[in-house]
């Protein structure tokens, strides 16, 4: 994929970066598998505030993405590739010999009329699933498990991906986006290949209006506020208070660790990310 910028004909344009889109084959997704969103305004069930700064945005349609790919012994075909304007990644719509269609998370190197496998014994291919005890060391892998049969919960955001690293016994050493370096079971699946649509993270808005269509609000800094209303607030002219940068609520918000320290995955933490 590939970054495009603009002549800067206004000042939007002249910072504006966005993407091409390339691997993109349809902007029609398949309707059986679009949900109802609603927008929730940043609001919970009783109506109050639980995240600021969110409301407005485009509508939006939910796709049905398959996270777990528990079609085993069933080979699949790649129609299409899609945008999702519910995530950073591109999705791929994957026909089943069955005649099943699902949504599946896309890799980088993801081309229509692919054949995806799942399952143990199958080859170690680009957009394959299989367990990690199958993959060899050096690998890429995404959209990975953190229990048997629950699908991948992490590595899903764009130009993602984790390496395996060792193996020792009945447990993977992988190294993870973050650069923390993690045990899991060998029994766990992940898909071979980096996340599609690695050029995301060089993207540049290049305009408010277009945070508003992503249903992003103007952020309102703390020490502008009065007292009443945030605990960074007040003071002559422009003071920043003094104290420590806190919520709203009085949480420490930089440096404070905010982990247990007894959590039960502390065990297989090899290497801490910082």
């Amino acid at each position: 994929m590939a970054i495009k910028s603009y002549k800067p004909t206004t000042p939007t344009l002249r910072y504006k970066k966005t993407n091409t889109y390339e691997q993109v084959t349809t902007d029609k997704p398949y309707k059986p598998l679009l949900a109802v969103q609603n927008s929730t305004g940043g609001r919970n069930n009783q109506g109050r505030t639980t995240s600021r700064f969110r409301g407005g945005g485009h509508k939006q349609r939910y796709r049905l993405v398959d996270f777990k790919m528990n079609k085993i012994g069933v080979v699949g075909i790649v129609e299409t590739i899609e945008y999702d304007p519910n995530r950073t990644a591109n999705i791929a719509l994957v026909k089943y010999m069955d005649g099943e269609r699902r949504y599946v998370l896309a890799t980088s190197k993801m081309t229509v009329g692919q054949k995806l496998e799942v399952g143990s014994g199958v080859v170690v291919a680009e957009g394959n699933r299989l367990p990690l005890a199958e993959i060899p060391l050096g690998y890429q892998v995404s959209n990975l498990e953190m229990r048997e049969g629950k699908g991948g919960q992490m590595i899903r955001s764009a130009g993602t991906f984790a390496v395996i690293m060792a193996k020792d016994g009945h447990m993977v050493r992988m190294k993870l986006p973050s650069g923390e370096e993690r045990m899991f079971r060998e029994t766990l699946m992940a898909t071979v290949g980096q996340v599609s649509n690695p050029e995301h993270i060089n993207e540049v808005s290049g305009s408010a209006g277009r945070s508003r269509w992503k249903g992003r609000r103007p952020h309102q800094r703390g020490v502008s506020m009065n007292p009443v209303d945030h605990p960074m607030g007040g003071g002559e002219g422009k003071s920043s208070g003094g104290g420590h940068p806190v919520s709203p609520w009085g949480q420490k918000a930089k440096g404070l660790k905010t982990r247990k320290a007894k959590k039960a995955s502390e065990q297989y933490i090899v290497k801490r990310r910082k």
